[in-house]
């Protein structure tokens, strides 16, 4: 599949079926932790700069935001979870939210769950990899801040992160910096894979 990845524009925000664009067109969920880079790693795959606003106040997606890419596919940024300073009311209606668009869209090919490189998997992570795998729902891992890590202390990482999310090996795991764009191109040739 061919994209011009220049050619993508936020469509829509939306908090509920009635508001999901009405066609046929694949869609890739990205959900992660406010703060695990998943606006950097929009900017990064789709090669712009503030395409997805990066914020310094993780939690400040709070619908879900379709991004239209070349006419071709849609990405689909999912409200961060796990920020603290959200009202427990608030973070319920997100899961809500959530929960409502994995298991029902159809137009969902894959979910890239994102986790930080450098910590260990939060319970929310093993608990978003634990649903998607229960709905069989394809999963690609994204570890996030590769950078930010030694290139030699990666494998030790890697390991520590399957660990905790009882990774299973037939899902993509990637290693992923938004700084060196490590890990861009298996990142779409896992996403390519399962259009």
């Amino acid at each position: 599949m061919e994209i011009n990845t220049h050619n993508a524009e936020i469509l829509l925000s939306a908090a509920n079926k009635s508001h999901y664009p009405q066609d046929e067109l694949p869609e890739i969920a990205l959900a992660g932790r406010s703060n695990v880079g998943k606006s950097s790693f929009i900017n990064t795959m789709l090669n712009r700069k503030n395409l997805a606003r990066t914020s310094g106040k993780p939690g400040k997606t709070q619908l879900l935001n379709f991004f239209n890419i070349d006419d071709k596919m849609r990405f689909v940024d999912v409200p961060g979870y796990g920020y603290a300073r959200v009202s427990k009311k608030e973070r319920e209606k997100w899961g809500r939210m959530i929960e409502e668009y994995l298991t029902t869209r159809e137009n969902l090919r894959a979910v890239v769950s994102l986790v930080d490189l450098r910590h260990d998997p939060s319970a929310d992570d093993v608990q978003m990899y634990e649903f998607l795998k229960y709905y069989e729902i394809p999963v690609i891992i994204v570890a996030t801040k590769a950078d930010k890590i030694p290139r030699g202390k990666w494998n030790k990482h890697e390991s520590a992160i399957k660990k905790k999310l009882n990774f299973d090996p037939s899902d993509d795991f990637i290693l992923f910096s938004s700084v060196s764009k490590a890990g861009m191109d298996q990142a779409w040739d896992a996403i390519f894979e399962k259009l």
